[in-house]
This record gives C-alpha cells, sequence and structure tokens, in this order.
C-alpha cells in the first residue's frame, strides 16, 4: 500500500509540473493607434504657424522697431533701455515690476493699474511661462514689449477669465528693481526704530 501512494503522489507531481504553462502577458483591454497624438501634434503645429504669422505681421507693420528673437520662441523690443546696469535678475532673487498685457488686435485685457504692483521671486514661482523667461532678460529700470505666443502664455486653458483658450499675448514690462533674496530676507528682519 505504501508502494501505491508513492507511485501515486510522484505521479501526481510530475502531472502538476509538466502541466503548469509559462504566464503569459495579458492583452490590453483597448489598443490605441496613436491617431489622437498625431493630430494633436498636427494642431499645434498649425496654431503655432498661424500665431507666429500674426507676429510676423505686428513686427512688419512697425519697421521702425527693432524686435529681437529669443530662444524660447517669442519676441521683445525695447521701449526704455538701461545700458548702464549689467545685472539681470536670476534665480531667487525677488524682481519688482509693473505690466499690462493686450490681444494681438491691441485691446487691453488687464492694465497695468490693475495688475499693479508684481512681486516675483525669480524661478520660484508660477507666473506666465513668457514673463517668468523674460524677466530674467530685463536689467532695472528697463521698459520691454514682449510678443507671446500662446504657448508662452496661458496655453490652451486661459486665464479663466479674461485670457482665452490659445490666445497670443502682448505684455509691456517695466522691471522697478530687484534685490538677492537674502538681502529681501535680513531687510525683513531688521528691527523697527
Amino acid at each position: 500500500m505504501k508502494n501505491i501512494l508513492k507511485i501515486l503522489l510522484i505521479v501526481i507531481v510530475f502531472t502538476a509540473l509538466t502541466s503548469c504553462k509559462q504566464p503569459q502577458a495579458r492583452m490590453p483591454i483597448s489598443r490605441s493607434s496613436g491617431t489622437f497624438m498625431k493630430e494633436s501634434v498636427i494642431r499645434n503645429k498649425k496654431l503655432i504657424a498661424g500665431e507666429e504669422g500674426k507676429i510676423d505681421s505686428i513686427i512688419k507693420s512697425n519697421p521702425k522697431i527693432q524686435y529681437l528673437a529669443s530662444k524660447k520662441g517669442y519676441w521683445y523690443c525695447y521701449v526704455i533701455k538701461n545700458e548702464r546696469d549689467t545685472l539681470r535678475p536670476k534665480k531667487g532673487d525677488v524682481a519688482q515690476f509693473d505690466y499690462d498685457i493686450m490681444d494681438f488686435k491691441g485691446n487691453v485685457i488687464y492694465s497695468e493699474v490693475e495688475l499693479r504692483p508684481q512681486t516675483y521671486h525669480v524661478d520660484k514661482q508660477n507666473i506666465m511661462m513668457g514673463l517668468r523667461d523674460g524677466i530674467k532678460l530685463m536689467h532695472k529700470n528697463e521698459k520691454v514689449t514682449f510678443l507671446f505666443p500662446s504657448h508662452m502664455a496661458y496655453g490652451y486653458h486661459g486665464d479663466n477669465k479674461q485670457i482665452t483658450t490659445n490666445e497670443p499675448l502682448i505684455c509691456t514690462v517695466t522691471l522697478n528693481d530687484f534685490k538677492p533674496q537674502e538681502v529681501t530676507k535680513t531687510e525683513n528682519l531688521k528691527p523697527e526704530k
């Protein structure tokens, strides 16, 4: 009887081992053809090309104004240029600035009075992408007009108020002052007289 049980146990173990299959990866429930992404890329390329055409029209309509192209894909010109100072805001500095926002037809969306004053901790606060980069190009007491395509402004989302979806913007910025973050912190710690 013991021999029969041993043989039966060996047969069961052998059958169990030989009948097991390798695990197979499950097939996804839905398959993506990638068409959405392809269509999105085509749509964005058309949007950018259209906005760049509008920017080109603005630049050509003002031949006396010298616009400069940035590395980030926006254009700017100096209204007031400060050639004495060499320092520019860098990460961590606290910038004081005023600005206004217009659409490409010249309609004021937000006036300087509505938006003033602005205090910005450079690269440490979330502001419009174009402004984040543009402020770092400026010297103290400069006034610069920026032409931002929508992807450098508020993008697809807009600002949920007056700036619509995919709206390119004109921003005129005056950098009043900027200070290193350490100076700002120590000034706040000074005892009052």
